[in-house]
């Protein structure tokens, strides 16, 4: 089970990747990481595991924590069990009732029942960004399931990646969504661009089709070694004379540079100079040299 909790603030998940949810656990007296609670959700009562703890609380959301109802028992786990059997045969239902509606770009992903079966929740996906109507479905599922509360929650893309898994686009067995991504950040074409990853649609696209999520990884490591090469098309004098910058190279700090009589080469950026820089400081040698060989011959020409 693991180390007492001192702290009256954890942390709770109720998938196996899911986000992590924090509460105040003052009405337990004895808590262990890796006990399953009940705890009160939009989604109604929810069975979770403890999984973390805060040390040091930040400020809690809209001014208090959400407490936790009460451990567990062998009892609840087995009616969360019986209720879990049944979701299947709901999402089925409900994939049958929408074909008879006609409701076009709407698919059911999963069905989920709160651990008691006094909430039902039926998660879809659609093709549109509008707001989608499935009121007659609501209606059709409620009256087959009462008395348990139906609601519809409409999920994107990437959630139902996560919720489906299979292979990435990757090639890898398990999607990252589904492996380990607890929350989805946001991802940008730039940081392909950043790390020099072709733009092609199946080079940069995920199995949810959008941006992959790998894409943020190594980014700010890119960022930040970008920051000490030099730009391309940049003049920079190199061992074997000046040329100008084709591509860079940031995570190996190599600079590849187009040189008049060799071609292209590649070089360590600790072995470049940039010819700006080189031209300024010959300038200022310039000058100070001129001012003192200036007053020099005068001092000889007076005498």
């Amino acid at each position: 089970m693991g180390e007492s909790i001192a702290s009256r603030i954890v942390g709770v998940r109720f998938s196996k990747v899911g986000k992590v949810y924090h509460f105040d656990a003052r009405k337990i007296e004895s808590l262990r990481l890796g006990d399953v609670v009940v705890v009160e959700t939009s989604r109604g009562w929810q069975l979770g595991e403890v999984v973390d703890i805060i040390n040091d609380p930040v400020t809690p959301p809209e001014g208090t924590w959400k407490l936790l109802d009460r451990l567990a028992t062998p009892k609840d786990l087995l009616q969360r069990q019986s209720w879990q059997a049944k979701e299947l045969d709901v999402a089925a239902t409900a994939k049958k009732r929408l074909h008879e509606l006609r409701l076009v770009g709407v698919k059911i992903v999963m069905s989920e029942y709160s651990y008691d079966g006094l909430k039902l929740t039926i998660f879809f996906s659609s093709d549109s960004e509008d707001k989608v109507d499935l009121k007659s479905l609501r209606s059709d599922m409620q009256r087959v399931y009462t008395p348990a509360q139906v609601e519809l929650r409409q999920i994107g893309p990437r959630d139902v990646a996560k919720i489906l898994g299979g292979m990435g686009a990757c090639g890898l067995e398990a999607r990252c969504c589904s492996r380990f991504i607890t929350e989805f950040s946001s991802i940008s074409i730039r940081m392909a661009k950043e790390q020099g990853i072709s733009l092609t649609p199946t080079e940069i696209t995920g199995m949810c089709g959008r941006l992959r999520c790998c894409l943020i990884y190594e980014y700010e490591n890119y960022v930040e070694a970008r920051k000490l090469l030099p730009k391309k098309n940049k003049r920079v004098i190199t061992p074997d004379g000046e040329g100008k910058v084709i591509d860079v190279s940031p995570i190996r700090e190599m600079v590849l540079v187009e040189l008049p009589e060799i071609g292209r080469k590649e070089y360590h950026k600790d072995f470049l100079k940039p010819v700006d820089e080189l031209e300024a400081f010959e300038n200022k040698a310039n000058k100070t040299s001129g001012g003192h060989g200036g007053g020099g011959c005068g001092q000889c020409n007076h005498r």
